[in-house]
């Protein structure tokens, strides 16, 4: 399924029977092209990279989209992480677009056999995690992006090479040309020239490909002044990456895989890192990210009402809110502290593609293990252990095993940009040191060329040089126009976790409804400087243009301050 074109009435049909399959949304069109052109091309079809062509397409330009799996939508589909927002989500904090997603999501879960009080349900959360206020399957989540993208496949504005991967940019002085991208499955490459490229792939390939200053891993605090960077830089610091998987529960039965080749290693690798690791990895103790002392979170997924219970933490699907539960049986999503992986990173100087691969197979063969351990040897609270009756969600994430697509990715590559978010600018106690405020009138740095909104904690994961958890308190934020812009380049754009912030600032930076708002930013940027003859650099340059563009975003939905809501998180 290399090149693709909408089928309406496949599309149609499948709404209107309440049921989902994406090969019969999207029909093969014969006779593809090898080369394709388009006013935008948009590498990487994540939350940003499908928010980045919606702005783009609306506007009316031409667009090539291009996604390395066969599911768009990224962390909320093909990693399968239900959306991480903030408190205040259901009514600011987003753009329109993404407020018009999550509707979706709830229009289509009304379409499923639900119970009445389900279906009455305001602000319904499908799968009734407490992790968010909208855990969704994967699928439903899908369902909901190709219903936003419709029109614009079914117009023609809108092109999709699923299944494939950059491999090569041609650099053209300051500006970059075509991008060659190689089906990932058959091997055959196809070039695709356009006018602005928006990179919204996982981990910034665009950049390295075309020569783009960036960045990899940890900066040193004499580089950002941030308070909690290292001494010293390490391009190599960064994130674990976590393969999500997804369970299902059936008492009585014995679902238990095979012992992976590689269990015992895993089974009994102590975390290094101190001070709150004091067992191994597979344990129910593991170390709390805000205060880094031991804390214990329950599993059991017979008991599903108890709270706190890691079974219902990142829950996909809710049984108890279907009129026949044993036809939609619940699904736990596992992305837990117990599954990290932060081995060695995926990117960096000396990091080989075939290095990275082999790294992310061994986050899958990590969430292997624990699956085996969590159906055989997981300590029960009425003292046995294992439960034989967990088995893997098949198909609930695309795939036949249960697990995810692809990795969960935390941590990009980073634009060297025209401007760079630090830790002054958004952690609440480095600006109550700086402004002389308190926490009832702190406020994060206010940006004149703020291009949308977000607000989430500087959440930093377990890192690759055994650095322990950071968890910071920071206020809601702004994002500034600079971010988005290379020092250099003129016809590139960051639209996802690859903009200008540092390690630190990814923390806050890098969640579902802030990757969105930034790609759908990108997308109206490339778009407006289409339309005004402008570059990106000349735009942030003026004030004037500046002005304009932020009345266009506001037009389509932007947010671009906070008017309320400045409490720390």
């Amino acid at each position: 399924m290399p090149f693709l074109s909408f089928n309406r009435r496949s599309f149609l049909a499948g709404i209107g029977a309440g049921c989902f399959s994406f090969d019969a949304l999207l029909s093969a069109q014969s006779g593809s092209p090898i080369n394709l052109s388009a006013d935008i091309l948009v590498a990487g079809g994540g939350v940003g990279g499908v928010a980045a062509a919606l702005a783009a397409c609306r506007a009316g330009f031409r667009v090539v989209l291009t996604e390395e799996t066969l599911w768009l939508g990224g962390q909320l589909t093909s990693q399968a992480v239900p959306p991480d927002e903030h408190p205040w989500i259901e009514t600011k904090g987003c753009t329109r677009s993404y407020r018009e997603f999550r509707d979706q999501v709830r229009t289509l879960y009304r379409l499923r056999p639900l119970t009445p009080s389900a279906q009455a349900a305001t602000n319904a959360n499908p799968g009734g995690g407490w992790v968010s206020r909208l855990c969704c399957e994967p699928r439903l989540a899908l369902e909901a992006i190709v219903s936003l993208l419709a029109p614009h496949l079914a117009s023609g504005r809108l092109t999709l090479l699923l299944g494939h991967r950059p491999i090569s940019v041609e650099r053209l002085g300051n500006r970059l040309g075509a991008v060659v991208f190689e089906n990932v499955s058959e091997g055959e490459r196809r070039i695709v020239r356009a006018l602005y490229l928006l990179d919204a792939t996982e981990l910034g390939d665009l950049l390295p490909l075309g020569d783009v200053e960036h960045v990899t891993g940890a900066e040193s605090r004499l580089e950002t002044g941030e308070p909690s960077a290292l001494v010293k830089a390490d391009p190599l610091d960064q994130q674990a990456i976590t393969w999500c998987f997804a369970l299902e529960h059936y008492i009585g039965e014995n679902w238990v895989i095979s012992r992976p080749p590689h269990y015992k290693r895993w089974r009994e690798y102590f975390p290094s890192m101190a001070p709150a690791w004091t067992g191994r990895l597979f344990d129910w103790a593991h170390c709390n990210p805000v205060n880094l002392t031991s804390r214990t979170l329950p599993f059991d997924p017979v008991g599903e009402g108890g709270f706190p219970n890691l079974w219902t933490y990142r829950r996909l699907r809710d049984s108890s809110k279907y009129v026949n539960p044993k036809t939609f049986p619940s699904v736990c999503l596992v992305n837990w502290p117990q599954n990290d992986h932060w081995i060695a990173p995926l990117i960096g100087p000396g990091i080989s593609s075939t290095q990275k691969r082999d790294r992310e197979l061994e986050s899958k063969e990590l969430s292997r293990a624990f699956l085996y351990w969590l159906q055989t040897e997981a300590p029960r609270a009425d003292g046995g252990t294992g439960w034989p009756g967990l088995k893997p969600s098949a198909d609930t994430l695309g795939t036949a095993d249960g697990f995810a697509m692809a990795p969960y990715i935390r941590e990009s590559r980073r634009i060297q940009a025209r401007f760079t978010v630090k830790e002054q600018h958004v952690s609440t106690a480095a600006r109550m040191i700086e402004t002389g405020a308190t926490k009832k009138t702190v406020r994060a740095a206010i940006f004149s060329d703020s291009v949308g909104v977000g607000a989430y904690r500087i959440d930093l994961h377990p890192s690759t040089s055994g650095r322990n958890y950071l968890d910071l308190s920071s206020l809601p934020f702004q994002i500034p126009l600079g971010s988005l812009i290379p020092k250099r380049v003129e016809n590139l754009l960051a639209a996802g976790k690859n903009i200008g912030v540092t390690h630190i600032t990814n923390g806050c930076y890098r969640l579902h409804p802030v990757e969105w708002n930034i790609g759908e930013a990108a997308g109206t940027l490339a778009a407006y400087c289409l339309q005004k003859k402008k570059s990106p650099r000349a735009v942030h340059s003026k004030v004037n243009l500046i002005h304009d563009f932020q009345k266009r975003l506001r037009s389509d939905g932007f947010e671009l301050e906070w008017t309320s809501a400045i409490h720390p998180l």
